[in-house]
């Protein structure tokens, strides 16, 4: 009897440490943790290899070749001349260089002259984490990023807790994946904006203070400014319509069609309704903050034929994504804002399979040369 009544007190006693734990963490990531406990890395600059609550999205086997929606390459326009469907060409692109030739300049300045090509082409790869420092992409693998500012998927409840209720957050890792370039397929290397030539880390949240709170990142989009009224999120219902036939609103910048807003571009997402959703939200605000920092180019238009232009703004019209984890997305993508139900649907795994990683495909504009 005294036994069983030692046993109660313990696990009491657990019980209520563990709560007191959980609890100590939260309060100490600033109310961006989830009460995912630690992280598993260390803080010696070692990775480590994730437990279960980091899966392996085994982008370096063979789902590099199943896993990815080959179709989506078409349309492929030869000097003006469709291959495939061409339902998916981005609106405007048939409009320039309707000869179908072009002229590009070398290092001496001397021109090579040569004819458009122009196709889909997968690009990027950006994976939306809970737990920082998680890599899917790389194995499962983890980064040394202590347990602070842990991410957490919370949706609106009928009984709202100030400041935390409806929030979700998560941490992204960017990279590079020009796979056509991996595979050593037909793709010239002028063609490629940026020089990626391999799978690479190109960014990491857990070091941009920019990403976990909202104030700093409105410093690096000061114009979030003029649409920071109820006028702002209703002007982008002609973009919800454009997104779900294919057609997203360039014009439109601060809009992500039915996915939300773009601004903030922090990874603080209010009231989004499953994890799809508010990760796709994110995925866009990550392309339009690198884009604003000078890190990606704008490879859609006559003039970035030759190698591409850098854009401080985000060409949504040159984007599509595609779910590669953990259920692919192989029949087909989709543009920036399509509602979920039409590609969403099975995608995820409860449990094991919350924390998706996507295909960022990329409208290609080239100058194929002999150069």
């Amino acid at each position: 009897m005294l036994s069983n009544k030692l046993k109660r007190i313990g696990l009491v006693l657990a019980s209520t440490l563990c709560l007191a734990t959980s609890t100590f963490a939260q309060d100490a990531g600033g109310g961006t943790t989830g009460g995912l406990g630690d992280t598993g890395a260390s803080t010696d600059g070692q990775t480590q290899e994730g437990g279960p609550g980091c899966q392996d999205a085994k982008a370096l086997g063979g789902k590099l070749i199943t896993g990815v929606c080959w179709d989506c390459v078409f349309p492929i326009l030869v000097s003006n001349v469709p291959i495939g469907d061409g339902d998916k060409v981005p609106p405007g692109v048939e409009e320039y260089n309707k000869l179908g030739t072009c002229m590009c300049y070398d290092n001496l300045g001397v021109p090579t002259f040569g004819f458009r090509l122009s196709m889909w082409e997968p690009a990027r790869m950006v994976e939306l984490q809970r737990q920082s420092g998680c890599s899917s992409v790389l194995g499962g693998i983890r980064f040394p990023f202590n347990k602070l500012n842990q991410g957490k998927q919370q949706r609106l409840s009928e009984e709202p807790i100030t400041g935390t209720d409806g929030k979700s957050f998560r941490h992204y890792h960017f990279y590079t994946f020009p796979l056509m370039y991996m595979m050593n397929m037909w793709v010239p290397n002028r063609c490629n904006p940026g020089g990626f030539m391999d799978l690479d880390i190109m960014y990491l949240s857990e070091i941009d203070p920019t990403w976990s709170n909202d104030e700093i990142a409105f410093f690096t989009h000061p114009e979030a400014a003029l649409i920071a009224s109820p006028l702002g999120p209703i002007a982008c219902i002609p973009d919800v319509f454009g997104a779900n036939i294919g057609k997203p609103i360039k014009e439109l910048y601060w809009c992500a069609g039915s996915w939300g807003v773009i601004y903030p571009t922090s990874g603080n997402v209010l009231r989004a309704e499953g994890t799809l959703k508010s990760t796709s939200l994110m995925s866009t605000r990550v392309l339009y903050a690198l884009h604003r920092r000078g890190l990606e180019y704008r490879s859609i238009g006559e003039d970035a034929m030759c190698g591409g232009q850098l854009s401080t703004y985000l060409p949504k019209h040159q984007y599509r994504f595609q779910v590669f984890h953990p259920i692919a997305e192989t029949d087909d993508n989709h543009v920036i804002g399509e509602m979920t139900f039409t590609w969403g649907l099975g995608r995820t795994i409860p449990a094991v399979g919350e924390d998706p990683v996507y295909i960022i495909w990329r409208w290609l504009d080239c100058c194929n040369t002999n150069a």
